[in-house]
């Protein structure tokens, strides 16, 4: 699977046909790129914040006001969220209007949209870890409406078991965002490519 995953991002030969521009040139590629950044920027923005209700903020602030390229650091982590997201409805759509959905390819229709969900559940969570008023009342809201769907209740009492922004919730949500859904959202990613390519996906191989 691997193989096959660096073989689809770094192909020997390519239809020249295949490289002419057009409005949905790469979309996967250029998710899979943002989702790339947000891991780079992530993992040095750890390097300052601290995953307590009480300091939180104030690292936050700390890396903004007092790093060298701090604020520029968690811009750039933020903006490529947003882009990662546009960039995968924008996927979806495509493979909606165009019918890729269709057999051989109903596996990897389904493993596309777990990643869709997934990143938008690595927003949500992400969200939280400034601990600034934005983030309590978002995150408190998301929690409310979770509630309404079936077992939500269990799920959120595993989510925020002391409540919203408390010690054990924040915790939860940090090692939510920085491991498992990342890791998760990456691996679907391996299979997703691997799939593409079994299936001669949206751009044939020779």
């Amino acid at each position: 699977m691997i193989a096959d995953f660096l073989k689809h991002l770094f192909p020997r030969v390519v239809l020249e046909k295949n490289l002419r521009l057009g409005y949905t040139f790469c979309l996967g590629g250029l998710a899979f790129s943002a989702f790339l950044v947000m891991l780079a920027s992530g993992m040095l923005l750890l390097v300052y914040y601290q995953p307590t209700p009480e300091r939180a903020f104030n690292s936050v602030l700390f890396l903004e006001s007092s790093v060298w390229g701090g604020a520029y650091l968690r811009s750039l982590h933020r903006l490529t969220s947003h882009a990662l997201l546009v960039l995968l409805f924008l996927h979806t759509l495509r493979v909606i209007l165009t019918g890729a959905y269709h057999r051989p390819r109903q596996l990897n229709w389904v493993i596309g949209m777990l990643l869709l969900l997934l990143c938008v559940f690595e927003a949500y969570t992400g969200y939280l870890l400034p601990m600034d008023q934005l983030a309590y009342w978002a995150t408190q809201t998301g929690m409310e409406l979770l509630l309404t769907a079936p077992f939500g209740g269990l799920l959120r009492s595993l989510l925020v078991p002391d409540g919203v922004g408390q010690a054990l919730s924040l915790l939860r949500f940090y090692a939510l965002h920085i491991v498992m859904v990342p890791l998760t959202v990456l691996l679907l990613s391996l299979l997703h490519f691997y799939r593409v390519r079994k299936n001669k996906g949206v751009l044939p191989y020779l």
